[in-house]
């Protein structure tokens, strides 16, 4: 899609035009004038439809101006960033069809205005149509906006919004398209178009690495593990930040395994790894100026005969021992060999994104992710950044009371606790993997996938936290934190 700028609207035409529209229908830029061309009918069939301009709401009627077809957008009664990204989302569905598309939107004043429209309308437009006979992708070609330009806005939007399609792409993929070497080989794929270093670690070196989480939990699956690690290092950056995802790429749950029915989304559960593939397109893309390590164990959680046993005990990369008492806690064990490499190196700040408990959800619901820290400084760094990115994160207590739920008998530590404070216990467990060095963990079960098209999200896979890392990522190039 062409992105490019244009004064106002004089002379301007195309397929589809959309018009902000505030709260009590108070007209945005530009949809005053095209209200008067439209006519006195307007009011009435805006009432109609119940159109008042809370934000999202959309009334789409026959065009004017050069236009063949208009499309009123609310923003509600205080324009906010997440408030332009919603419109933008909304716009985009309802712009599929259409060809040329303009809009009015950039001369809404509100910094970053552009950046948040332009963000949510190309993710309005993300379709997953790779397994459709006859797929219906999006018609859009052209997007133009009024008002001044603001191309580093946009480059910026585009960026994000490719890095969150991509992990979209990967989470709604089916299992049996993205087994860990493939996992690995788009890595590799994508590290050299934008100049980063890639290690790839076959089921051989894993073992050799002692990466004994990663390897436990590949026991039972025929297809072999990967650890991935990519290394961006721009020239004159200081700073460091370690990202380590989740990459289970299909969960039955091992021999503790799961009823039929919760596999159904099992596909999923690499929503970590995917947002840090797409953390790093994009901070690559946009060239920001600080070190980022990106670590992802993947394999598959399978019940083959030699799979890991419950009561079974392994030792992780820090040369910390874990007894297993459910095979379905499976994503703790992989990190905890993530983490453990991520440390080595003394990152200014870690942060591992995973797909991790349903006790999160049961806490917190299906929109907001848990999110714990070492410290107060590595929370806020995160919960800053997530305001920022629009995505809705909530500081849970990473309580030292509970530790003793993970106390075994037999090695240095279990992988589960009893039924309470599930999402703590796991954090804590977690927390033994990261030398003591800032870390922040953000649980995403709950927003890592929807169940409906809402704004900027479209059901499926949501490519969660993405634009929070590199928001995180921003900040840090910036001096701004850590």
């Amino acid at each position: 899609m062409q992105i490019t700028f244009t004064p106002s609207l004089d002379d301007l035409s195309g397929d589809l035009l959309i018009l902000p529209v505030f709260a009590d229908r108070t007209w945005g830029p530009g949809a005053e004038e095209v209200a008067a061309e439209l006519g006195d009918w307007l009011d009435d069939y805006l009432e109609g439809l119940d159109f008042s301009g809370k934000v999202g709401q959309t009334a789409a009627v026959p065009g004017a101006t050069g236009f063949g077809r208009v499309l009123f957008v609310g923003l509600g009664d205080e324009v906010d960033a997440d408030g332009m990204r919603k419109a933008g989302g909304v716009a985009g569905r309802a712009a599929l069809r259409y060809e040329s598309v303009a809009t009015t939107m950039g001369e809404i004043e509100l910094n970053g205005a552009v950046d948040a429209f332009v963000y949510g309308f190309l993710l309005g437009q993300y379709k997953f149509t790779k397994y459709l006979s006859e797929p219906k992708p999006s018609k859009t070609e052209t997007l133009v906006l009024t008002g001044p330009e603001a191309i580093d806005e946009v480059a910026r939007a585009e960026a994000v919004a490719a890095g969150v399609a991509m992990a979209r792409d990967l989470i709604n993929e089916p299992a049996g398209g993205k087994k860990p070497e493939v996992m690995a080989e788009i890595a590799a794929d994508m590290c050299d178009d934008l100049g980063m270093d890639i290690t790839i670690y076959d089921r051989d070196e894993i073992k050799e690495e002692g990466f004994g989480g990663l390897l436990a939990v590949s026991l039972g699956a025929t297809n072999p593990p990967r650890m991935v690690v990519m290394n961006y290092r721009p020239e004159g950056a200081e700073k460091t930040l370690a990202l380590i995802g989740k990459g289970i790429v299909f969960d039955s749950g091992g021999l503790s395994i799961k009823p039929a029915s919760a596999m159904e989304t099992m596909k999923t559960d690499m929503s970590g790894a995917a947002a840090v593939f797409g953390a790093m397109r994009a901070i690559a893309t946009l060239g920001l100026g600080i070190n980022v390590v990106a670590i992802t164990p993947l394999t598959e959680n399978m019940t083959g005969g030699a799979a890991l046993r419950p009561g079974d005990v392994f030792t992780a990369r820090n040369g910390k021992t874990v007894e297993v008492l459910n095979t379905d806690a499976e994503g703790r064990l992989v990190l905890a060999d993530g983490l453990s490499l991520a440390a080595e190196g003394k990152p200014d700040l870690m942060i591992d994104v995973a797909t991790l408990t349903g006790a999160v959800q049961v806490a917190l619901g299906m929109k907001v992710a848990g999110l714990f820290g070492s410290n107060d400084d590595a929370v806020e760094t995160v919960t800053a950044a997530a305001r920022r990115a629009g995505e809705k994160v909530w500081p849970l207590p990473l309580e030292k009371d509970y530790r003793s739920k993970l106390d075994s008998p037999l090695a240095d530590i279990k992988n589960i606790g009893d039924r309470y404070a599930g999402a703590i216990t796991a954090a804590l467990f977690l927390a033994e993997f990261t030398a003591e060095l800032p870390w922040a963990h953000l649980d995403i079960a709950g927003p890592a996938r929807a169940d409906g098209d809402d704004g900027y999200i479209t059901k499926g896979g949501t490519g969660f936290s993405v634009a929070t890392l590199v928001a995180v990522a921003e900040d840090m190039a910036n001096s701004a934190v850590m």
